[in-house]
């Protein structure tokens, strides 16, 4: 049994306020806005009504897919280190070809960038001292796509990060409790269908802003794989957020990290 301490070091007090930083700073829309030097609504205003309507179903699958293809395929070696470059070459790369064919591409370029970023998720939790083998692990890894920070249509109660997460808790508890009584063999199970499609209600928020950031004309290719750069650096400081809160809530316990956290 781990020996849960009473009082937080000062070292551990920097990390906390480290992670609230990052879980808590604007989102994604405000830092394409700053790249591209205008206002993300005119990427949006670009974006076709029909498009937006198939978006949850793309993102629901796209989460699948990425989940199948990355997490439940690494190596289960807590404390490696990350290796985020890496990740940010191939997710630039799939960025820059969804930019050069444009929302077309969305379908089969969001799942290879979904994984990619979802592997080097889970190689941030292996840092952070998680067990990648736990189904757990796994779906807090799922989790980060539903931290995206402060959007444009978020306000301080729906978008904080302890919110978010008591959300989730509930679906993800279920569907852990599945996978490990009857495993993956029935994908499409309602329990384990609920926790992504809620994690895609705001993953597909962060996907309509940096589609709408490569739709403003003149961004293309280079755009689209600077943006996809962004978009992956903006989950992965949600995942050193995410996961720093965790390791120190299996030191201190989550009720004591919680309470200081809103105080930092």
């Amino acid at each position: 049994m781990i020996e849960i301490e009473k009082e937080i070091t000062n070292d551990d007090l920097i990390e906390l306020k480290k992670a609230k930083k990052l879980l808590e700073n604007p989102g994604l829309a405000a830092k394409i806005t700053n790249y591209i030097g205008k206002p993300i609504e005119s990427g949006l205003d670009s974006l076709p009504e029909k498009w937006k309507a198939k978006l949850s179903d793309v993102t629901v699958e796209s989460l699948m897919k990425a989940a199948n293809g990355a997490i439940f395929t690494m190596k289960d070696i807590p404390g490696t280190k990350s290796s985020n470059l890496k990740h940010k070459f191939a997710v630039a790369l799939s960025g820059g070809v969804g930019g050069f064919f444009g929302l077309p591409a969305l379908a089969l370029e969001l799942p290879v960038s979904t994984t990619i970023m979802l592997r080097s998720i889970a190689d941030i939790s292996r840092e952070q001292g998680e067990s990648i083998s736990e189904i757990e692990t796994k779906f807090a890894c799922l989790e980060v796509f539903a931290f995206g920070g402060n959007n444009m249509t978020d306000d301080n109660m729906q978008s904080g990060y302890f919110t978010v997460r008591a959300s989730l808790a509930k679906s993800v508890t279920e569907a852990s409790k599945y996978i490990i009584e009857k495993g993956l063999t029935e994908k499409g199970a309602p329990v384990i269908l609920k926790v992504f499609t809620k994690i895609a209600e705001r993953f597909s928020i962060q996907i309509t802003e940096k589609l709408a950031g490569q739709a403003i004309p003149l961004i293309g290719a280079a755009g689209g794989a600077a943006i996809n750069t962004m978009f992956l650096n903006h989950f992965q400081d949600m995942a050193i957020g995410h996961f720093t809160v965790r390791k120190l809530e299996r030191k201190y316990g989550s009720e004591l990290i919680k309470e200081i956290y809103y105080k930092v």
